[in-house]
């Protein structure tokens, strides 16, 4: 029986009444009548519930769905989604600069960002899913704990895994003694489709560029949760921005901050405009939140590819483009402050969790936006510290390891100054089902990148 992941009513339906109360509606009257009916909640740990409800449920979860999207927010005026609201909401909005004033990148600066990312989401890659708790006793079974290098089964005991075992489709590629080049993951995915998105239509690509690029290159199994949402929806006939909006419960969740790279690679000293193309990206799938960590991530990116700020000014530029009365800033300011203020990054990670980890799914883009600026912040900017504390604080680990990864590898400068333990492993190659990538070095993903920077520079 096949029980396709995250996009069955049943299923979504759960999902949608947690993020009903986060956003600020009121979902009790409509949770009250899906439980009379016994409706099922979300699925805790998988993108779909083991077995088919009745027909007369999922017909109720689709009516549901569609009168949760009609109820009022009282967090509209604080968290739109409109790029024009946005920006007027942010008093520190990035000035834009001269086009002579946006140096590009060196290719090497470039080609450590893509070799920080892939490092730190094959990081995360065999503890994605596991509890916090999980995480840090398989590290310390082995002496790697705070974590400094890679996970690995050797050493650890049988009556632990079988507890805690590893993520099942990533332990075969990314423990150490598997690692063979950087494997398939869409954290990589994305940034590849986004080069080609550049060559194609260049940095005033339309959201609905987006739509059909994908459309053609990106095999709707290699989409999750708000993404594949949006691809169901855009075969149904539906059009950006709906896309985003429609029975789509993962709107807020950490999908298009993992897309935000390229745009922050290929504008450096532009974070405005970097954000802007973020958002044009993120709004095919997400709204509000989940919109803000795309344009904090791609401007923060942006402000650290010129290689003259250190990671506390960009994290600080991030912040100017996401609205300052909106709950992914309060979480921002929230992870940087605690990691000022302990030394101990366990410490920073408990209380995050204790923060967040009852309100928001462990894919949702608030906590882990925080985490990664936490991160960040602690080790200030260095790579090892940077990404060992994304992936150790739990949550999205690959995608969290991947992004501070890619900030902390810019901040780098070079691969020559990441520890060979990071780079050696992934042999210059990574495996993806995006177009003619497959196999490809980052050094020439480096090179491409780096001529599209120049194209960015080349428009006003």
């Amino acid at each position: 029986m096949l029980r396709l992941t995250w996009v069955q009513p049943e299923d979504l339906i759960g999902h949608e009444l947690r993020q009903a109360t986060q956003d600020g509606r009121e979902p009790a009257r409509i949770a009250a009548r899906w439980r009379a009916a016994g409706g099922p909640d979300a699925p805790a740990g998988a993108g779909a519930s083991p077995g088919p409800v009745s027909r007369y449920l999922r017909l109720l979860a689709e009516d549901l769905l569609d009168e949760l999207a009609d109820l009022p927010s009282r967090l509209a005026d604080e968290e739109p989604t409109d790029l024009a609201r946005i920006r007027a909401l942010c008093p520190d909005w990035p000035a834009q600069p001269a086009p002579a004033t946006q140096p590009a990148p060196t290719p090497l600066r470039l080609e450590a960002a893509w070799l920080g990312r892939a490092a730190g989401c094959l990081l995360g890659k065999p503890v994605e899913k596991l509890p916090l708790t999980a995480i840090r006793e398989l590290a310390r079974s082995t002496g790697n704990w705070p974590l400094n290098t890679w996970f690995t089964a050797r050493g650890v005991p049988e009556e632990l895994t079988a507890a805690h075992p590893w993520n099942r489709r990533s332990a075969t590629t990314s423990l150490a003694e598997n690692i063979d080049g950087m494997p398939e993951d869409d954290d990589l995915n994305y940034p590849l489709l986004n080069l080609l998105l550049l060559q194609r239509h260049g940095p005033r690509f339309t959201t609905t560029d987006v739509a059909k690029l994908w459309l053609d290159e990106l095999p709707a199994g290699r989409t999750f949760t708000a993404e594949r949402i949006a691809y169901r929806n855009l075969l149904s006939g539906l059009e950006p921005p709906l896309t985003a909006r429609h029975r789509n419960p993962f709107r807020e969740w950490i999908g298009a901050l993992i897309r935000a790279d390229v745009h922050g690679w290929t504008n450096p000293g532009a974070p405005a405009t970097a954000a802007e193309q973020a958002y044009r990206d993120a709004t095919l799938t997400h709204t509000a939140n989940g919109v803000y960590a795309a344009m904090f991530t791609a401007a923060t990116i942006a402000e650290a590819t010129t290689g003259t700020r250190d990671i506390h000014a960009c994290l600080r530029t991030g912040l100017t483009v996401v609205p300052p009365r909106s709950r992914l800033a309060e979480a921002i300011h929230h992870g940087i402050q605690l990691a000022q203020s302990h030394r101990d990054f366990d410490t920073v990670v408990d209380e995050l969790h204790a923060t967040h980890a009852a309100t928001y799914h462990w894919v949702h883009a608030i906590p882990n936006t925080a985490l990664i600026a936490a991160a960040l912040t602690h080790a200030d900017g260095d790579f090892t510290g940077s990404i060992c504390r994304a992936v150790s604080g739990g949550w999205d680990t690959d995608s969290n390891g991947a992004t501070a990864g890619s900030i902390a590898g810019l901040l780098a400068g070079s691969p020559a100054t990441l520890a060979e333990r990071w780079t050696s492993p992934l042999k210059n190659r990574l495996a993806t089902s995006v177009s003619d990538f497959n196999g490809t070095g980052f050094d020439t993903l480096a090179q491409l990148t780096h001529s599209l920077a120049h194209l960015e520079t080349a428009h006003p």
